[in-house]
């Protein structure tokens, strides 16, 4: 008997009841911001007594440098009722830089999920979906809204993905040779093991968490392009580990906007805050090069994590992201 067809299981949910949809929500490509996340614990100026900004020089960045990436990617493809059930792509990837400076892949997943709230999953819906070879996915409740319920999702595929990236990361950084680092798309300090490491290396893209204030802030965020902050310490929040961190601007940001070519970078604490800044910022500067373009986010976007990334939609199902039924009503002409 031949292994059910992976389109199987949503012909089998229409026919129990669910009511076909086909809704991409914004932002299903990359990441979304994650509230939690997004909210910083306190900080301490580690370097300097008042938060200064450092000129850098650009440095060619160690042999067997390594960059992980993770995209999550879904749409909504039924209702039960008004409650939304999705269909989700989760995938992460830790790719080297080999000998003749292409990056090499030496650790991926993926996982391919069906999410809806707990109380929608029957168990021939639950059978429906395993069978394909697909995971079922109970999301609590959202109050019956279905704007809330649809929120509930987009933060289950986050936290999916982030669980994902963070098993992948963590058994590439154990791998390390003593001369490699990681560099991670992302906060270090949602996974101990990674914030820990001495060699790994968190670069944040978005600035939703405001770690600074009033005058430190407005350095922070009009630090000249080339140049960083001194390390401050950030002391957890949501149960997160302490790391050391600094902004570093990679261009120009005078023309745009505060946040343009602006990134903050994670590394574990250590008794030296300043020590491994300097170096660390100029590979991250180097890396900028090639342009991440046409990315929207090529300013902050290092080139690796933008190849990195694109191998891993160039892998993602390719009817996921599909054309989407148009918007206007059927008029039968």
């Amino acid at each position: 008997m031949s292994a059910p067809s992976r389109r199987d299981w949503l012909a089998r949910l229409y026919a129990g009841g669910v009511t076909p949809a086909s809704f991409l929500p914004d932002a299903s490509v990359g990441r979304a911001p994650d509230p939690e996340a997004d909210q910083g614990g306190s900080v301490e100026l580690v370097e300097d007594p008042e938060l200064g900004i450092h000129e850098l020089s650009r440095l060619d960045p160690p042999a067997g440098m390594a960059f992980l990436d993770g995209i999550q990617q879904w749409k909504v493809i039924g209702y039960d009722g008004v409650m939304p059930i999705a269909f989700a792509h989760v995938a992460a990837a830790v790719r080297r830089v080999a000998g003749n400076r292409r990056l090499v892949t030496v650790a991926t997943g993926r996982r391919d999920l069906v999410l809806a709230l707990e109380e929608t999953w029957t168990d021939a819906r639950r059978e429906a979906v395993t069978a394909s070879g697909l995971e079922p996915v109970s999301v609590p409740a959202a109050a019956g809204q279905p704007a809330m319920a649809i929120e509930a999702l987009r933060r289950a595929v986050h936290h999916e993905r982030q669980a994902l990236e963070k098993s992948i990361g963590e058994a590439a950084a154990g791998q390390l040779g003593n001369s490699e680092w990681l560099v991670v798309d992302g906060q270090l300090s949602v996974s101990a093991s990674l914030a820990r490491h001495p060699r790994t290396i968190g670069v944040i893209k978005s600035h939703g968490a405001q770690f600074l204030e009033g005058r430190h802030l407005e350095r922070a965020l009009t630090v000249p392009a080339g140049h960083r902050t001194s390390v401050f310490r950030v002391l957890g929040g949501h149960g997160r580990t302490a790391v050391d961190s600094w902004y570093l601007r990679l261009w120009p940001w005078e023309g745009h906007d505060l946040h343009y070519g602006l990134v903050r970078v994670e590394i574990a604490s250590g008794p030296d805050p300043g020590a491994r800044a300097p170096a660390i910022s100029g590979w991250l500067l180097a890396l900028r090069s090639p342009l991440a373009a046409p990315d929207a986010r090529f300013d902050r976007l290092l080139y690796p994590i933008h190849e990195v990334e694109t191998f891993l939609r160039s892998r993602a199902p390719g009817d996921l992201l599909g054309s989407i039924s148009g918007r206007l009503p059927r008029t039968g002409t």
